[in-house]
């Protein structure tokens, strides 16, 4: 039985297994706050999990003007693969598709590093050979013409491979209502922190996944150990009192952002103590053997 509590919730003494990934960032700014969101959320739309979307992604946060190459507001975006190869395509894809194509947007690097990935150097063929291009301050710049104008976008950004993917959260409660409200202040309260992301639909997931499937073919299939409809099989991690689960999954550019994120995310959970009706915080692993990234609860609590 879990021994460490947290306003009368119980933390699991258990850790959160994560996995290497690669990531970059980039900035995208427009003529308002309210553009570069819609092109931000365009980017990272169906990048929830490298299961099946080829990526994974979200909003960082917003950028003031003041912090932007252009002076205009801007959204800043976390991408994450498994190697840089297929980064360097979703990112070509997704800011072909969903940046260039958004009314007054602008892409630039959000990321140093000795190691970076192609932006405007990609990009700049769709000018067609009117595209041009201009160095400030040791960064070059393409400006691409465009039926709205010019679409500027930076010749690259970087490229870290010390990305982590995979930290996460399961919350476990009584109620439904209790326990989404719980995750919804999590997500809230990570999102303030840097370098990390939540890339699940509201930084949430029903539907949490193992490893391997029955079925042939079939990578991932649901974490059934933590599905309340069968609680009543031997396998079951659940207690009986426990009628709804719900995870958060964490990316970050670092292993120390996650650690971070998580310790904010805990905290926020069990701010409205176990008379919400949270009864238990614990996380996922696979004993070890899908990744080196082991996030202890005991130590992330502290």
């Amino acid at each position: 039985m879990p021994e460490l509590k947290v306003k009368g919730i119980n933390i699991v003494e258990t850790f959160a297994e994560a996995f290497p990934m690669v990531g970059t960032r980039v900035i995208i700014t427009a003529p308002t706050a309210e553009w570069a969101m819609i092109s931000a959320r365009t980017m990272t739309g169906f990048a929830t999990s490298v299961i099946a979307c080829g990526a994974e992604g979200g909003i960082e946060r917003t950028v003031p003007r003041k912090e932007t190459p252009d002076g205009r507001p801007g959204v800043s975006v976390l991408l994450f693969t498994m190697d840089a190869g297929k980064l360097q395509t979703q990112l070509r894809n997704r800011v072909g598709q969903c940046v260039l194509t958004s009314p007054g947007s602008a892409c630039f690097a959000g990321l140093e590093g000795e190691k970076t990935l192609k932006l405007g150097a990609s990009l700049r063929f769709f000018g067609d050979g009117w595209q041009v291009s201009k160095v400030v301050g040791g960064r070059r710049f393409w400006r691409i013409p465009v039926m709205g104008g010019e679409f500027v976008c930076e010749d690259k950004t970087g490229l870290t491979k010390k990305a982590v993917g995979g930290g996460n959260l399961l919350i476990l409660g009584k109620t439904h209502d209790a326990v989404l409200a719980a995750s919804t202040r999590a997500v809230k309260a990570m999102a303030e922190m840097p370098d990390v992301i939540t890339p699940f639909p509201g930084g949430i997931v029903r539907s949490g996944s193992k490893v391997g499937s029955q079925y042939k073919g079939q990578i991932a299939s649901t974490n059934h150990a933590y599905s309340p409809g069968l609680k009543h099989h031997a396998d079951s991690e659940l207690p009986p009192t426990t009628e709804a689960v719900l995870e958060i999954v964490i990316d970050g550019l670092t292993a120390d952002a996650i650690h971070k994120a998580m310790h904010a995310g805990i905290h926020a959970i069990a701010k409205g103590g176990a008379r919400e009706g949270i009864t238990h915080i614990t996380a996922g692993n696979y004993g070890g053997n899908l990744g080196p990234h082991h996030f202890h609860l005991k130590e992330i609590v502290g």
